[in-house]
């Protein structure tokens, strides 16, 4: 059990910190991946981002996803083709739900990232993280997402997961980092002892806290590197900059 999402963020962190990896980029899944990558992404002096997914529901059943929504330069549709066929979906029925998708996909977008655009993966090592997996329906869809991007590889880190998931993630992914893999998993709160449900305006604070941490990470480097109150040490330290 972890005490709370910052606590799982840094245990995962170490674990990742042992693997060789190539420059690489963590996307937290909002909501609750958010507190989890921002510690995972300290532990690795890796730069942070966000990789925003919005479900679309099956007819009559929006819990069973026949598709996904990917926020990106461009964005993507990811089809759940076997849902696809089960309900008969013909083209113009798929583009009806996804449409109405969209406004919510967008509105999360401006919420979070407001003008900045996403981080450029290519040829880089893709982390993503979440609180955890359950069923992994998410994941996968961010994923198969990602491949598109051409990421030198694709990793997933969670803290907690069910051990099918994790083995259905592993064929999808080219790494999977899970912490804690019970025979019996329940909900996915039962494995904290501290699991708040997160706002907007949470994932904004998370992320801005981010950047102010890294850079104080960076100003003290550049310090030790230059000397205080040095012009170079000044000039070390890029003014907004959605990559730190």
């Amino acid at each position: 059990m972890f005490r709370d999402r910052e606590d799982a963020g840094v245990k995962l962190g170490l674990e990742l910190s042992k693997l060789q990896l190539h420059q690489p980029v963590v996307l937290a899944l909002p909501r609750g991946g958010v507190p989890v990558a921002v510690e995972v992404a300290k532990a690795l002096n890796a730069p942070l981002d966000l990789l925003i997914v919005r479900k679309v529901g099956a007819p009559g059943n929006p819990e069973l996803a026949v598709a996904a929504i990917v926020d990106g330069d461009p964005g993507e549709v990811v089809l759940n083709r076997e849902i696809v066929e089960t309900y008969s979906l013909d083209e113009d029925a798929l583009r009806v739900l996804i449409a109405k998708e969209r406004p919510e996909l967008e509105r999360r977008r401006v919420a979070y990232r407001g003008k900045n655009r996403p981080l450029s993966i290519a040829g880089k090592a893709v982390i993503i993280v979440d609180d955890g997996a359950a069923t992994g329906t998410t994941m996968k869809v961010a994923i198969r997402a990602l491949k598109r991007r051409s990421p030198r590889e694709i990793i997933v880190a969670v803290p907690v997961s069910p051990q099918e998931t994790v083995a259905e993630l592993a064929r999808e992914a080219d790494r999977v980092v899970c912490l804690s893999q019970p025979g019996q998993f329940r909900a996915l709160g039962y494995h904290y002892r501290r699991f708040p449900q997160l706002s907007d305006s949470d994932v904004v604070a998370a992320m801005d806290e981010a950047v102010r941490s890294k850079t104080s990470r960076q100003h003290r480097s550049g310090q030790q590197t230059t000397g205080h109150g040095s012009k170079a040490a000044t000039k070390s330290i890029p003014q907004n900059d959605r990559e730190k």
